[in-house]
């Protein structure tokens, strides 16, 4: 039947109802242990494969000397062929009969471990694949532990390669022990275990007939018994603002809608700020009018007022708001190579929101080699942790929710290189003192800074013993630099002594603090774009890798080698000949020892050249770091 103006009622119809979407299982196991050969023969077993592939499959591994490879089918990179390595996480949807699913075959290795948290991230189910013969190994328990980070209860283990036991029962069942107990110290409770040969074809689309102790489902069948995708229709709504466009009197807000749906005239809250509106239209362009949408799709809509969100800001119903706060409990797969601490400053993106967050305490880290949880200073190399973040000011998010976009962040260094998976679970509580801090970010990048300013910025630290001319060198370099238009300054020890620092004595304790406080300085300078030469005595290598720690990419250790005799030598100060006569008690060089860099980034040695020989060679060395070139471009863009 015809509606008004021409429109079906179908075109009008006020609550689309949402499509059937595939149910997507992730694939997950240590290297070797047959993902890749499990999902190739999974889809020759369900005829999900292009027509002519298996011949040329079979033509491929006859080349090779090999019987049928199944991997082959998603090695779609011939990096892969040639080194046998899956590297990149692969998309592949197949069907069980009328229900639709998708694999998402997440790598192994450790370094393609990155591709695995967006491989496995809207997962409903994993399976984790394991050699019956190898049992758990270090990718098994990294991906166990990341299954339960993003929250993935659902899992089957694939025992793959019992052929090698010739299917005996007793070493089977010790494998799966062994697995079981691994999982539970997740608390993760395998659904099923499906002992099998994926290469054989033993249990995966129909039950083998060299096993007939098994009683348990088939690959096949585990996979239909996984629970349908729960509509994310149904839920309250969620839809962050992507943009906000003019066109002559309209103002259009435009965003994906993550869950709910909406209807013209809804009252919806804006943002943290927590204004109303009502949804005046939803536009359309050369197509139907439309007075609902649901979860799922793209939608421009115009409010009424005219209030104004911001990119980032939710659109939520009055009744079911999200949580509210500036310092959240988090969960962390940690993806850098180096330690992440207390202190350290990233964005952390939400949806289409990004917010300036600092970790403000390290609440329990996991041992990966028996994944108990204990406290610590900081989070290992691609480690697991659970952290608390204060937020630059109040935001709005929802718990992370597995199967929905809820909570699910990730954290973000200045140079915009993903460095954690971050699923928000819950409001920390506010404690009082240093902790309680809300840090702002500035909205201006590194890379806009140092196209301003013609350079890059970084921190020049240098070290030595006292006397061997630090300061003497930075100032002699800032001259130099700054005649060649470069915005630098220096950070001289006496000078942060003099006021920043004048609180502190020469204890250890307070050697350390300042040094933390001089890195600290140096840091906000160089993130404003400036050139840092920091000149501090810096004894021990843990008080650089401190600094450096703080500091982050850009930092450059410059070591002034001078012979602690001709220190003595000059003695400009007279320090030294007060330490000798018993005036100054743990001086440098005299009482208190002094680490020399192993390999600084720069040594400078300053017996053989002038000073201003000496001074050229530093000003050369930082003018070359900072230098804008399409290596610096494409690493800071």
């Amino acid at each position: 039947m015809s509606g008004q103006d021409g429109v079906t009622d179908n075109e009008y119809n006020p609550d689309p109802a949402p499509q059937d979407a595939a149910t997507p299982i992730v694939i997950v196991g240590h290297v070797d242990h047959g993902k890749s050969t499990l999902i190739g023969r999974l889809l020759y077993d369900t005829d999900s494969l292009p027509e002519g592939r298996v011949a040329q499959i079979i033509e491929s591994s006859k080349k090779r000397g090999l019987t049928v490879e199944w991997s082959f089918l998603l090695d779609s990179l011939q990096i892969e062929r040639d080194q046998g390595v899956t590297v990149d996480s692969t998309r592949i949807p197949f069907k069980l009969g009328k229900r639709q699913f998708v694999i998402v075959d997440a790598p192994g290795h450790r370094q393609f471990l990155r591709n695995m948290i967006t491989g496995a991230a809207d997962a409903e189910a994993a399976v984790l694949v394991v050699d019956a013969n190898e049992g758990a190994q270090e990718q098994t328990r990294r991906h166990a532990m990341l299954l339960r980070l993003i929250g993935i209860r659902h899992v089957i283990v694939f025992m793959n390669k019992v052929d090698i036991f010739n299917y005996d029962q007793k070493k089977i069942e010790a494998a799966e022990r062994d697995i079981t107990a691994l999982l539970h110290q997740l608390e993760i409770e395998p659904t099923v275990f499906v002992p099998a040969s994926a290469r054989e074809g033993d249990n995966m689309a129909s039950r083998s007939d060299k096993m007939p102790w098994y009683k348990g489902p088939t690959l096949t069948e585990a996979l239909a018994a996984v629970p349908a995708p729960s509509s994310r229709a149904d839920l309250p709504l969620r839809l962050p603002v992507q943009d906000v466009y003019r066109f002559d009197t309209k103002r259009i807000v435009v965003g994906r809608i993550e869950r709910g749906r909406i209807r013209v005239g809804d009252e919806v809250v804006i943002g943290v700020h927590g204004a109303k509106a009502r949804i005046a239209s939803i536009e359309s362009w050369h197509t139907a009018p439309q007075v609902a949408a649901v979860a799922g799709q793209s939608v421009a809509v115009t409010l009424e007022p005219d209030v104004i969100p911001d990119r980032g800001d939710f659109l939520f119903p009055a009744d079911h708001a999200p949580l509210r706060a500036a310092r959240i409990r988090t969960r962390l797969f940690w993806l850098r190579q180096e330690p992440l601490r207390v202190g350290e400053s990233f964005r952390l993106r939400l949806a289409t929101a990004e917010h300036q967050v600092t970790v403000a305490a390290i609440d329990s880290v996991v041992r990966l080699e028996d994944l108990t949880e204990h406290p610590a200073e900081e989070v290992p190399p691609e480690g697991f942790a659970e952290i608390t973040l204060a937020v630059s000011e109040t935001m709005l998010f929802d718990p992370f929710v597995p199967g929905t976009a809820d909570g699910r962040g990730v954290l973000v260094d200045r140079n915009q290189q993903i460095v954690g998976g971050a699923p928000l679970i819950g409001v920390a509580e506010s404690v009082a003192g240093r902790n309680a801090i809300h840090p702002t970010g500035s909205a201006v990048s590194l890379w806009d800074r140092a196209q301003a300013k013609g350079h890059r910025g970084g921190v020049f630290w240098m070290t030595g013993l006292p006397g061997a001319g630090k300061s003497t060198l930075a100032r002699e370099a800032e001259n130099r630099l700054f005649a060649r238009g470069i915005d630098v300054s220096v950070l001289d020890g006496d000078t942060l002594r003099a006021g920043l620092c004048a609180d502190l004595g020469f204890s250890e304790a307070d050697r350390r603090e300042n040094v933390r406080r001089a890195a600290a300085v140096a840091r906000i300078l160089a993130e404003s774009g400036q050139v840092v030469i920091v000149a501090l005595i810096s004894p021990t290598v843990a008080d650089r890798a401190l600094a450096q720690q703080i500091v982050g990419e850009g930092f450059h250790e410059i070591f002034i080698d001078t012979p602690q005799a001709t220190c003595e030598q000059r003695d400009p100060k007279g320090l030294y000949a007060a330490a000798r006569a018993g005036k100054i008690e743990g001086f440098t060089g005299v009482d208190a020892p002094y680490e020399a860099p192993e390999k600084p980034d720069l040594r400078v040695g300053t017996t053989d050249a002038s000073r201003d020989e000496t001074a050229a060679r530093l000003a050369v060395y930082i003018t070359d770091a900072i230098r804008l070139d399409a290596t610096a471009q494409r690493q800071t863009s």
